[in-house]
């Protein structure tokens, strides 16, 4: 069995494949050369492939009789047997069997079966006669047995050394004539095999019927194998999706993006199309110091950036990070917030910046409805979180409050961000050209540039505001049906909050390994992995953590590896289930990547239909560790992208640190709006080349 990535001829690198070495023809090329004797060259030209299997002429049962017989003709000749005669039996080919070499080497009937053997071949062999031929016998099997050891042994280093092992243990299946019936063969292979490999534990196990049985236990097995190779292709085609479907996809999030517009249909819209009162992006002349929170996971960030504007303008931050206990994420809302606030006084105390009054930038990655840049009334919890009495109030008055309890310090809240809209604005403070925000990460959003003209249900009909689409809602009024798997299915109905955010549990981080941990489950049901077992850990909810995803798809992790992450996770796998694992990664990952795309490209042509262009250039600003960490999701992802948007030049740009930076930056254009006092009735700031609206 040789590891598939070291057979050059054959395509694939995964899992491992039997090969037939026919050694047979080893010395062909003359590497033989040194141990070859006037007989064995005598047997080839004797032989009818001259030149070739030059190894097996030397080894096989085959020609080991016929070599005796040669050698008993010369020694006969040069008066070394039989008194120097030789008979017309002796003189013929073939008279010596294989079985004759055997017999003759038995322990106790051996000189008694030499003697027989001669004298039906014409010979008057004495005492002495039969010692010497049963020695010559010995000598031709020996040699056939050590060089088969040293060749069986190359193939076990071969072996171990695949499998990285300081010491091995296998077993070899044994078939013919030779081991089977030589009284002495077997017992000199494996003492000079384990001589030669002193680091492998052979077992040497006698096949019964090897060729039959062997051929029949192929087939049978190739049944079984195709059986589940179908029953495994069968799970992989749900999740995959046609240029066709990802068009229609396309095409639907298109009408879900218009009907989130329209006055008549906002209200009921699955996509939220969240105003966020952001017009543009930064003009490169903000400065100052500021304080910026990050809500968006199970972990919360404080950070001080620093913005620099002119000749050598930069962006420096500090942060730390916190963690949101499981009980506090589904608590009261005073509790979440009175956490935020504790964390807050730890890093002002840790930066020793307690009394300094800094303007605030709050990062709430949770859909939310906004009048004003300052407000932001939360429309429901997703990724996990179920604070209570938080849905429908103000978390910027929430947070307000909470400082208020706290009463240690005071800060300015200037403004609420989505992270989507900091991640674009973090990129759209380098490229003017970057009006598209998209999270791909624990959850999944996207954010762009709509035109006022478009968004009915604010006033003002020009120039742009930034809007916050909440796609993962798209899909909850049923129309992603037809592509949902049993499997999403099950996820959603287990989640927080069943029937909600449809789109967002098919393609962020927090839901990924969950539905390959429901497949894995029904895979090892039907008895296609882990020879049936169910750990108890694969039945954990959330045991299979989406970054596991990123490691076993790795190009870098051999199989060994991927069963070494599995075995952490309490599954005892062969190479044939990582093998498997790791396809089931890869078609949910691959899922995720091409939907993302497919909404992606509906967000571009849009922004391209708005501005009645024939060519849109426009760069996406991207954040989340799935886009980061995945080996293959970005790549997956801009390649839909491209094949569903020909008529769009999409530029992907990273975004460093978008949610921190991103609510600094939007901060510090509010602020110097402020300064200015350019700020509307409203409460509303404009960034647009400077212009008010």
């Amino acid at each position: 069995m040789e590891n598939l990535s070291n057979i050059d001829i054959v395509e694939g690198d995964e899992g491992r494949m039997c090969i037939s070495t026919e050694w047979g023809a080893f010395g062909d090329d003359g590497l033989l050369d040194d141990i070859r004797t006037e007989f064995d060259k005598e047997i080839d030209l004797g032989s009818i492939n001259p030149g070739k299997q030059l190894f097996e002429k030397m080894i096989s049962g085959l020609y080991m009789g016929e070599l005796v017989r040669i050698i008993l003709v010369k020694m006969a000749k040069k008066g070394l047997l039989f008194g120097g005669k030789t008979s017309p039996a002796l003189r013929t080919k073939g008279s010596i069997a294989t079985s004759h070499v055997a017999a003759m080497e038995k322990y106790k009937e051996g000189l008694y079966n030499a003697r027989q053997i001669l004298i039906d071949l014409e010979l008057e062999p004495s005492e002495e006669d039969c010692i010497a031929v049963q020695h010559v016998c010995t000598i031709v099997s020996f040699r056939s047995a050590n060089l088969c050891a040293a060749a069986l042994a190359t193939i076990l280093n071969q072996l171990r050394e695949n499998k990285k092992l300081e010491r091995m243990r296998t077993t070899v299946g044994m078939d013919g004539t030779v081991y089977k019936t030589h009284p002495q063969y077997a017992k000199r292979l494996h003492k000079v095999v384990r001589r030669l490999v002193p680091n492998c534990d052979v077992r040497f196990l006698l096949s019964e019927s090897g060729s039959g049985k062997g051929a029949a236990m192929v087939t049978a097995v190739a049944c079984r194998l195709l059986s589940q190779r179908k029953q495994i292709e069968e799970v992989m085609a749900l999740f995959q999706l046609t240029d066709e479907k990802l068009f229609d996809i396309k095409e639907r999030m298109i009408t879900e993006l218009k009907y989130g517009l329209k006055n008549e249909t906002h209200d009921s819209a699955t996509v939220k199309m969240l105003p966020t009162y952001v017009y543009g992006t930064p003009d490169g002349t903000e400065t100052g110091k500021f304080l910026a929170l990050d809500l968006g996971g199970t972990n919360f960030r404080v950070l001080l950036v620093k913005i620099r504007s002119g000749r050598r303008r930069y962006v420096k931050m500090f942060n730390k990070i916190f963690a949101i206990p499981l009980e506090i994420m589904q608590g009261t809302g005073e509790e979440l917030f009175d956490h935020i606030v504790q964390c807050i006084a730890e890093f002002l105390d840790y930066m020793g910046i307690k009394g300094a009054p800094l303007p605030l930038g709050f990062t709430f990655s949770f859909p939310c409805n906004q009048d004003r840049i300052d407000k932001g009334i939360l429309v429901g919890w997703t990724k996990g979180f179920k604070a209570t009495d938080c849905e429908g109030q103000d978390v910027v008055d929430m947070l307000r409050e909470a400082i208020k309890r706290r009463n240690e310090f005071d800060l300015d809240i200037v403004a609420i961000v989505n992270d989507t809209v900091g991640t674009m604005m973090t990129c759209g403070y380098e490229d003017q050209n970057c009006e598209v925000g998209f999270i791909a990460g624990t959850g999944s959003n996207v954010c762009y540039m709509e035109e006022m003209k478009n968004i009915e249900f604010v006033d003002g009909d020009v120039g742009k505001m930034c809007i916050n689409t909440e796609w993962g809602g798209f899909g909850d009024n049923g129309c992603l049906a037809d592509i949902q798997t049993k499997y999403d299915i099950h996820v959603d109905a287990k989640s927080l909050n069943p029937g909600k955010q449809s789109y967002e549990k098919m393609t962020s981080g927090m839901y990924l390994g969950e539905i390959v941990r429901q497949i894995l489950i029904d895979l090892t049901k039907r008895g296609l992995l882990f020879r049936g077992q169910i750990s108890e850990r694969l039945r954990t909810k959330g045991i299979f953590e989406t970054k596991f995803l990123s490691q076993i798809e790795s190009d870098r992790l051999a199989l060994l590896q991927v069963r070494n992450i599995l075995q952490q996770l309490g599954l005892d796998s062969t190479c044939d289930d990582s093998i498997i694992v790791k396809e089931v990664c890869g078609a949910v990952s691959t899922r995720a990547a091409k939907l993302c795309a497919a909404g992606l490209a509906a967000v571009v042509h849009k922004i391209r239909e708005n501005r009645g262009l024939d060519c849109l250039k426009v760069t996406v600003g991207v954040d989340g560790t799935l886009y980061k960490l995945h080996p293959h999701f970005s790549r997956i992802l801009q390649e839909t992208v491209k094949a569903l948007s020909p008529e769009c030049d999409v530029r992907f740009m990273l975004s460093e640190d978008g949610s921190g930076k991103g609510a600094a930056l939007i901060t510090a254009v509010a602020k110097r709006f402020h300064s200015h006092g350019e700020e509307e009735s409203k409460g509303l700031f404009y960034i647009q080349d400077g212009s008010r609206q």
